[in-house]
């Protein structure tokens, strides 16, 4: 777990990771940090409008970094989410960052998904051949059950409705810091 001290960091450290990169100046790694943070994590940062409308949610799902090289990356990432123009200078005011430390993603069969995935806990990783998505477990807000969860993540890595029965599917849990 990550104290509510290292989160505020992190998220101070995204806030300012973001500021720099729109203003395409280079981010600069902290010197004095707690020693937890060197722990190999995946991170994503999401950035909701004041009005709590997405703008953008990147991160690293693995744990290939440590948690504080992962935040920066994410933070970096979230600023050019192919899914929304760039972030610009004069959005700055109006946005709130959101971190999500997860745990190291475990496989599990396909056939136990149904029975072992816990909703608004359980965030899902899926991947077929090339293809993969990851859905963090706060996407569940936005579907009734398990199904519909998981065939919305097969759409949005590119495959078909009810792929996930074919494709390796890995579980992962968020602990959640917000401005």
């Amino acid at each position: 777990m990550i104290s509510e001290n290292d989160g505020r960091f992190l998220l101070a450290l995204a806030r300012r990771t973001i500021e720099k990169t729109v203003k395409n100046k280079l981010p600069e790694k902290p010197q004095n940090y707690s020693a937890s943070l060197d722990e190999s994590r995946g991170v994503f940062c999401t950035i909701n409008k004041i009005k709590k409308e997405l703008r953008g949610c990147i991160g690293i799902p693995y744990p290939v970094m440590s948690i504080i090289d992962s935040t920066i990356s994410a933070a970096q990432s979230v600023c050019s989410d192919p899914r929304f123009p760039p972030l610009q200078a004069n959005e700055l005011k109006e946005i709130k960052i959101e971190l999500s430390i997860l745990t190291e993603p475990k496989t599990i069969l396909w056939r136990e998904i149904l029975e072992k995935i816990q909703p608004h806990k359980d965030g899902v990783i899926i991947e077929y051949g090339p293809y993969s998505g990851l859905y963090l477990p706060q996407v569940w807000e936005h579907f009734p059950n398990k199904e519909d969860f998981l065939d919305n993540l097969c759409l949005k890595a590119g495959l078909g409705k009810g792929m996930w029965r074919n494709s390796k599917l890995s579980l992962f849990q968020v602990q959640i810091f917000k401005e």
